[in-house]
């Protein structure tokens, strides 16, 4: 792929040797949206997570790498276990998240690039729904891509 810019990107699945890519990606976008974090801790668990996940199919991801074969931006989806609604009868749904572009990679259209590819993951698996939680920086993004905020938005309560 050619962004127009004087690099040259390509995207490829996510494995399970991307580990610390994926885990570095996940910890930088919590930390630029100020979320408040135990990094440490964090990388650990979602790192494990990741150990069982990939292998196992639950997590699906895709990245972008430059020509050097540098990590420029990634993201990946999660089939849930979901009770069948009105605009998705197959009782699982695909959730998007973990996007992430570094910084000297942005404005060029990686992003979407991920997103497309699971859009058209989640196609051909047969699903007609996907949902995600958008930051304040990706929600242009996916407003364009045809996200819409819905009516009955999640809470969370900590405990």
């Amino acid at each position: 792929m050619n962004t127009g810019s004087s690099s040259t990107y390509s995207l490829r699945d996510a494995t399970i040797d991307d580990i610390d890519a994926i885990v570095h990606h996940r910890l930088s976008m919590f930390l630029e949206m100020g979320i408040a974090l135990d990094a440490h801790r964090l990388q650990a668990t979602f790192a494990s997570w990741l150990n069982s996940t990939i292998p196992a199919g639950v997590y699906r991801g895709w990245l972008v790498e430059t020509e050097a074969r540098e990590i420029a931006a990634g993201g990946g989806i999660t089939v849930l276990p979901w009770p069948p609604g009105p605009r998705e009868f197959s009782g699982s749904l695909p959730l998007v998240y973990n996007m992430y572009t570094e910084p000297l990679h942005r404005h060029r259209g990686l992003a979407r690039l991920v997103m497309e590819a699971a859009h058209t993951w989640c196609r051909d698996a047969g699903f007609r729904l996907v949902g995600l939680a958008a930051s304040d920086a990706g929600r242009p993004l996916y407003e364009a891509l045809g996200y819409k905020v819905s009516r009955q938005p999640y809470m969370f309560k900590s405990l």
